[in-house]
């Protein structure tokens, strides 16, 4: 078992997809000339000449020439820069990207990675912090996944490009720099969309995360086993379709759900496990469901400020205990 980063692990990914398929290629801002804005694809350029494309500043033109070359054949990936700036094609991603493979009565597919870096990641401010990933999980017709470690980042991403379906990948910036072990090359599990993972049995609570925020789950989970709480740890990975059968079945043998992420609180993915649960498993409940996300504020551009509207471990123990 070898060691590499987050980024590294993308690179891989990209590496290998472009390497099986010639249809396979990149376009986002300074990807070819930067290697993209955090080096996730660094190198790629000179393995790939002509493949990783150089695009204007225009974030309505790479979707929309993305979704023109899935559905001319090619299967593009496409870089958002910050996932901050996915407002702006927003009509190329939900009436286009979406809908054209049901518009068409299946005639047509879009096979589309978008990859989106979002999250906190020190002095971004309100418009390069966001995590917007429960926007798109209402969407029908997209894919949603949100890795947590480097292995899951680079089978989740394979995954991604070759889908037939519109696949929209969220990796957090602090993420990019994450060591994790990974197999060696042709050992690896191919990742299913839609899977969840287990991380750490337990028998006293269940945890449920993705991305980022799977750290505060296993940090949470490290602090309530010192006091004899038995965790379940959940890596959700993808949103949409997200794994309910496995949180319900946690649920039930362990009575109690935590929630957590790095976005707002406020309607964000959370929320959808918390109905769905309350909906289908609450005779199995022994404690109200917990959620815990960011305030309902933009993120501070001052470090001090930004780490206040951060979760931490501590946060989810304390309410965890209560349960009990």
């Amino acid at each position: 078992m070898r060691k590499i980063t987050f980024s590294q692990a993308t690179q891989e990914a990209m590496a290998e997809t472009m390497a099986k398929d010639p249809t396979v290629f990149a376009m986002g801002e300074d990807l070819a000339r930067q290697g993209g804005i955090f080096g996730q694809f660094k190198g790629l350029p000179q393995q790939f000449p002509g493949r990783i494309i150089d695009t204007p500043i225009s974030e309505t033109f790479i979707i929309g020439g993305g979704v023109g070359a899935a559905l001319a054949g090619a299967r593009p990936v496409v870089d958002m820069h910050f996932a901050d700036f996915i407002g702006v094609p927003m009509d190329e991603i939900f009436n286009q990207m979406a809908k054209v493979r049901y518009m068409f009565g299946g005639q047509a597919k879009v096979p589309l990675c978008l990859r989106a870096p979002d999250g906190s990641a020190g002095g971004g401010a309100a418009q390069h912090s966001q995590c917007v990933e429960a926007w798109f999980p209402h969407i029908p017709g997209i894919k949603v996944v949100a890795p947590s470690n480097p292995y899951d980042a680079k089978m989740v991403l394979i995954a991604a490009i070759e889908s037939d379906d519109p696949v929209l990948y969220f990796e957090n910036k602090i993420l990019y720099k994450e060591k994790g072990e990974v197999p060696e090359l042709g050992d690896e599990e191919p990742y299913t969309l839609g899977k969840a993972k287990i991380v750490k049995e337990g028998k006293d609570v269940t945890i449920v995360s993705y991305s980022i925020g799977m750290k505060n789950a296993r940090g949470a989970a490290d602090l309530l086993a010192k006091d004899g709480i038995d965790a379940e740890v959940i890596d959700l990975i993808t949103l949409s379709p997200w794994d309910k059968e496995a949180v319900l079945n946690s649920v039930k043998k362990t009575h109690r759900l935590c929630i957590v992420h790095e976005a707002v609180k406020q309607s964000g993915f959370g929320a959808e496990i918390s109905a769905t649960v309350a909906e289908e498993a609450m005779e199995y409940l022994d404690a109200p469901i917990l959620r815990y996300g960011a305030p309902f504020c933009p993120i501070p551009f001052a470090p001090t400020l930004e780490k206040m509207v951060k979760v931490v471990p501590e946060d989810l123990v304390k309410g965890i205990k209560g349960m009990f």
